[in-house]
């Protein structure tokens, strides 16, 4: 067929025919290339360093008409190139670095908009249609050019109801290491998602900007190399249920995924960060980058990052006191004194301060006596954040919100929503906003990954999203490896943010010693990997998960924990490999943290300090002992001068953390 040349010149060659269209946007550096082809519908393909990883995937959105956007002709087609750096908050690092060239398809009444970074690529439709609308179907598409090796992490409760079911879920879960072609089909696919290509190459694929529309599973059901976007319909009809009645269990749903007002809105990033290192994508910024930013006009300067003293993991074991440990006022009034003492910036009462089964966030149980607590906290600087379960505190946001702001508490973990449908995330982002107003924190637990929500509300401080530590309450090895889980989610789950993992433990368990204690918990590997983690993974509101009591007994290593930032100027990740090894330097003013991680093998790790600074510096390290390969709980803290590169031994399932100053 005879081709033409039209006029837009769009980064590279662009052709079109009588019925085709071809455009092309690259990255500032040019490694990154996605080809655009639109014939009676639109595909992509996606190439990094001349070798094509994704091929001649479909993307569409049908809406309740019958209209299906993508396969009408591109009326207009525009780029554009950016770099303009972030200044972000309670982040990883204070500035992200922000270039990228972005291809506009104008199909008329919406627009396909799809974007080059050089770790990265994206894509999201946008909508100018002006009267209601449903959605009924998005094709977001992700055919690979070979059957590679992906970690995966999938969907798991109501496996014996079949597909439909797994639209709730908690969102926790290992990563399996396995060809695309050995896809799961009982399972949906969690993001964020890693596939392992040819010479190092990486991609994580996730989404940001999540707002009034269901989050994205992955599928693959129907090739040995595809992935395809999954979404829950909208609920139809939800019942009071799950965990001691605090969740609202989809009972029946529509026929369509969102509802939409009519007015111009913009629809969720799929995003892909590429990396040809693994270090750098435990550094990748794609979704921070792509979530909705803060009106300038509003004001989060009262939000406060910080840590936590938790109560629930410890089982509220505090020894050696005048007065039974638990659910009460006497209790509560320990942990402030204990974070008092040691500048943490809050207390938790974590699921039990409310009466249970009442669904009711106004009743609180006998033994506690709320204001008083709260007091005892502003008196002794220390906020108290309040657990939530979600059917609770989704009946009255305002209400709730507004009641316990006055009371003087500081924010709230909201937690058992387990779904993200739009109506899901209608109520996190109301939450979100409500509490803003009220100058509240939000963490938001058994929850989906983060999706940028954050850089808009910098209030919510905190997601699980995660199979973090309070599942070795319960869990067994070899089936929950959690020292190898360690080192893959920095390079995973992280892209998409920060993670409620709650490390910390005082009690740590070698490969052969670990149990599961409900009442006395452990960690599995070395007491310093738990201070490394400290420094390895994102949190702005970290909560420390041990018992006081076991924190005044080890003070040369609770220093450490005590110390450590929760936000940061600068994150360099100095090396690592998914699933094996990370070595993460942090700054925050003058002062370096560094934190090193391997999994159950035995390592001599080589940190480049001369990254950090020039010369000698003072070098401050808590290691593994020489007995942590049995003893978990064997360490040693080092004082010293040095400069250039150090060389660090970690025990198996050990760690190293160091703070490095001049």
């Amino acid at each position: 067929m005879m081709r033409r040349i039209i006029s837009i010149i769009l980064l590279g060659a662009v052709a079109a025919t009588l019925n085709a269209a071809e455009y092309e946007v690259v990255s500032p550096d040019g490694k990154v290339q996605a080809r655009v082809v639109c014939d009676n519908g639109t595909a992509y393909s996606l190439s990094y360093g001349g070798r094509e990883l994704i091929v001649d995937s479909p993307l569409s959105m049908t809406l309740s008409d019958g209209t299906v956007w993508g396969k009408a002709k591109v009326r207009k087609a525009s780029i554009k190139s950016v770099n303009e750096p972030i200044n972000a908050t309670f982040y990883r690092k204070a500035v992200v670095d922000n270039a990228y060239n972005e291809l506009n398809l104008d199909y008329g009444t919406y627009n396909l908009v799809l974007r080059a970074y050089d770790d990265g690529f994206a894509f999201r439709w946008e909508s100018d249609k002006r009267k209601p609308y449903k959605v009924t179907a998005e094709q977001a598409t992700f055919n690979f050019a070979e059957d590679w090796n992906m970690y995966a992490t999938y969907t798991h409760k109501y496996e014996a109801e079949g597909l439909e079911a797994q639209y709730m879920d908690d969102f926790e879960n290992l990563y399996k290491y396995t060809p695309l072609s050995q896809w799961d089909v009982k399972h949906f696919g969690v993001l964020p998602l890693m596939v392992d290509c040819p010479d190092g190459v990486k991609l994580v694929i996730t989404e940001s900007d999540l707002v009034s529309y269901p989050g994205m599973f992955l599928y693959n059901g129907n090739s040995d190399k595809c992935l395809e976007g999954a979404y829950a319909p909208y609920p139809k009809v939800e019942e009071l249920g799950g965990h001691n009645m605090l969740q609202m269990i989809v009972k029946d749903r529509e026929d369509y995924l969102a509802s939409c007002d009519g007015a111009a809105r913009t629809f969720p990033w799929r995003s892909i960060s590429i990396s040809a290192e693994d270090r750098d994508m435990a550094n990748n910024d794609m979704v921070y980058r792509l979530a909705r930013p803060c009106p300038a006009d509003e004001d989060f300067s009262w939000v406060k990052p910080g840590k936590v003293a938790w109560e629930w993991w410890n089982n509220w074991n505090v020894r050696g006191v005048d007065f039974v440990a638990g659910i009460n006022t006497e209790t509560y009034k320990y942990y402030i004194d204990f974070a008092s003492r040691h500048g943490l910036e809050y207390v938790i009462l974590d699921e039990g301060w409310a009466v249970k089964y009442a669904d009711d966030l106004f009743k609180v149980v006998p033994e506690i006596d709320l204001e008083e607590i709260v007091r005892h906290g502003n008196e002794k600087n220390v906020g108290i954040i309040l657990w939530a379960g979600y059917s609770a505190f989704m009946k009255d946001v305002e209400g709730v919100c507004s009641h316990y702001a006055k009371m003087g508490v500081k924010g709230f973990k909201v937690d058992f929503l387990d779904r993200n449908d739009q109506k899901m995330e209608d109520f996190i982002y109301k939450a979100s906003e409500v509490a803003a107003r009220y100058r509240l924190v939000m963490d938001f637990h058994g929850c989906h990954q983060p999706t940028g929500l954050q850089r808009r509300f910098p209030n919510v401080l905190n997601y699980e999203g995660v199979f973090g530590l309070e599942q070795m309450r319960k869990r067994q090895l070899p089936e929950y490896d959690m020292v190898e889980f360690d080192v893959t989610i920095p390079y995973i789950r992280y892209v998409a943010g920060f993670a409620d993992y709650t490390p910390g433990a005082m009690k740590n368990g070698s490969y052969t010693n670990f149990r599961d204690v409900r009442t006395e918990p452990m960690s599995q590997g070395t007491r310093c990997r738990q201070l490394a983690e400290f420094v390895v993974f994102d949190a702005p509101l970290n909560m420390i998960c041990d018992s006081p009591t076991n924190y005044e007994l080890e003070p040369v290593c609770s220093e450490f924990l005590y110390r450590v930032p929760t936000v940061w100027d600068e994150t360099i990740v100095l090396d690592g490999k998914v699933g094996d090894y990370i070595i993460t330097a942090r700054r925050k003013g003058d002062t370096w943290y560094v934190g090193a991680m391997t999994d159950w093998t035995e390592r001599d790790l080589k940190v480049d300090i001369s990254r950090l600074f020039d010369g000698q510096v003072k070098v401050e390290a808590w290691q593994d002992g020489k007995v942590a390969h049995k003893f978990g709980n064997d360490y040693q803290k080092k004082t010293y001068t040095a400069e250039g590169i150090l060389t660090v031994h970690l025990a198996p399932g050990g760690g190293w953390a160091a703070i490095i100053t001049k």
